[in-house]
């Protein structure tokens, strides 16, 4: 499959085959507590318990496996603020091959050590979207190691529309399904997969008011990619890829915006009422919900937990909590 053709739902279910003997089936939970405070049936589907701490996994396996003996011998590279980096240092460790990742000054340092402990190599940059490009392509001239882009490419998406093949024999009948949005790999192979076999079921992403360039390239028409983020939703901080955003554009996919201090919210209910540890970037689902609670009220809504990737050193909402 070209890296950047649109996947097919075909392709979602050939990736799921080819990483079934690697990724986890994660597992939907419930909180009555929750379901009350929101007025709707919540199904948390939670790929903080991938393995790697995030949904990243998934794609970086499909994309891995799908090389040809001789693309994997010379090993992949990507550029990554953490999740995908050590996703796709840890598929190549289920095949055997070097992942050459570069990593932005100020990452997260427990995502460092994610990289790091499944033997990714790591490069870094100054901390722009340039910077990351750049350096990467540098890397990749000269190792000759297959790129695989964090969220533009095929296989990639295709791995990340997984989740939804599990999440509807978990939780049938969804009304909606709520995803967090950065580059738009996640929410993009979700949209292939709800349009195929879930119609009726509303993709809607959530974002970080201080890195909505996707909701506003989304209301503009038109790709946005002068956005600067703010925001401490680390994961979501990439700027909206290309195939991406022709995807959610063409599956007509809605996004909320919600403030840092609406998610901290979200994420300290997440913690005490699901018992869960997740990161900003995942806390952003509930958050967003919370914010149209009439609209979503007596539906059954999923939302996906996408990473627990938490700086435990650094937890945010103590700060927040006064």
């Amino acid at each position: 499959m070209n890296a950047f053709a649109n996947p097919t739902l075909e392709d979602i279910r050939a990736a799921a085959a080819r990483i079934a003997a690697h990724a986890r089936v994660t597992p939907v939970l419930r909180s009555p507590e929750l379901d009350v405070l929101a007025s709707a049936g919540l199904h948390f589907k939670c790929e903080h318990l991938q393995r790697g701490g995030a949904f990243k996994f998934r794609g970086a396996c499909n994309a891995v496996w799908s090389l040809s003996d001789d693309e994997a011998g010379r090993g992949v590279v990507t550029h990554s603020s953490g999740n995908h980096g050590a996703a796709l240092a840890l598929a190549a460790k289920t095949r055997g091959i070097p992942a050459h990742i570069v990593v932005p000054e100020g990452a997260v340092a427990a995502k460092l050590a994610n990289i790091e402990r499944a033997g990714g190599i790591i490069h870094r940059c100054a901390p722009t979207q340039a910077a990351r490009e750049e350096t990467c392509a540098k890397v990749q001239r000269e190792t000759g190691a297959a790129l695989v882009h964090p969220y533009a490419d095929a296989r990639v998406i295709a791995g990340q529309g997984t989740i939804v093949l599990e999440l509807l024999q978990q939780a049938p009948d969804l009304d909606a399904v709520i995803v967090p949005i950065g580059g738009g790999g996640l929410a993009s192979g979700c949209a292939i997969a709800l349009a195929a076999l879930a119609p009726r079921t509303r993709l809607i992403g959530a974002e970080p008011v201080g890195a909505a360039d996707a909701f506003q390239s989304l209301q503009r028409g038109e790709r946005v990619t002068d956005v600067v983020p703010h925001t401490i939703c680390d994961g979501l901080r990439a700027t909206i890829g290309v195939p991406d955003y022709e995807l959610l554009k063409s599956h007509r996919v809605e996004i909320i915006t919600v403030d840092d201090a609406a998610t901290l919210a979200a994420m300290r209910l997440l913690w005490a009422e699901l018992k869960q540890t997740i990161e900003p970037s995942s806390s952003v689902v509930l958050a967003a919900l919370l914010a149209q609670r009439e609209r979503f009220a007596g539906k059954r809504i999923g939302l996906v937990l996408s990473g627990g990737n938490v700086d435990l050193d650094a937890i945010p909402f103590r700060a927040a909590s006064g």
